[in-house]
């Protein structure tokens, strides 16, 4: 059940990140050079935080939220700022996509990805407040997605 469920956000995941790239362009906005400027940018800013937290988690990495058996916590580099920086830099390299998309269904795809996603991270901290424990202190100290934002509380 527990494998299911973790495969089941993953497609997801993928899913709603092929919609972003792949879902016609719309007119809600235009995409004039300032729009583009700011897509490349934060495309850049994604693609960025997700290289780097791919290569600090090196062996750890899994696209599944359950943490690899006996994988060391990670909690220097990237993840000295942000807990989920890979996630945070699909949700960064998203709203790229919504920009140079132009379109509702961009906007709908990038808001389900981004609660997917933050179940997904949920259910992956529970997991790691489990095995590791010294995950509750550098989730008090660290934000989930942005710096300082989002750290766990002392009962969470």
């Amino acid at each position: 059940m527990k494998r299911a469920l973790a495969l089941s956000l993953v497609t997801g995941q993928f899913l709603l990140l092929a919609a972003l790239a792949f879902i016609p362009h719309g007119t809600l906005w235009f995409t004039n050079v300032g729009v583009i400027v700011a897509a490349i940018s934060l495309g850049l800013v994604g693609a960025v935080l997700v290289v780097l937290g791919v290569i600090k988690l090196g062996s750890a990495l899994t696209a599944s939220p359950i943490p690899r058996e006996k994988a060391q916590l990670v909690t220097t580099g990237v993840y000295g700022l942000m807990r989920s920086p890979i996630y945070a830099g699909l949700m960064t390299g998203g709203v790229a996509l919504v920009l140079v998309g132009a379109s509702a269904w961009h906007v709908v795809a990038w808001v389900a990805l981004v609660g997917l996603l933050s179940m997904k991270t949920r259910w992956e901290e529970r997991m790691l407040l489990a095995e590791h424990p010294d995950y509750r202190s550098y989730g008090a100290r660290v934000g989930r997605f942005v710096p300082g934002i989002g750290r766990l509380a002392a009962g969470e």
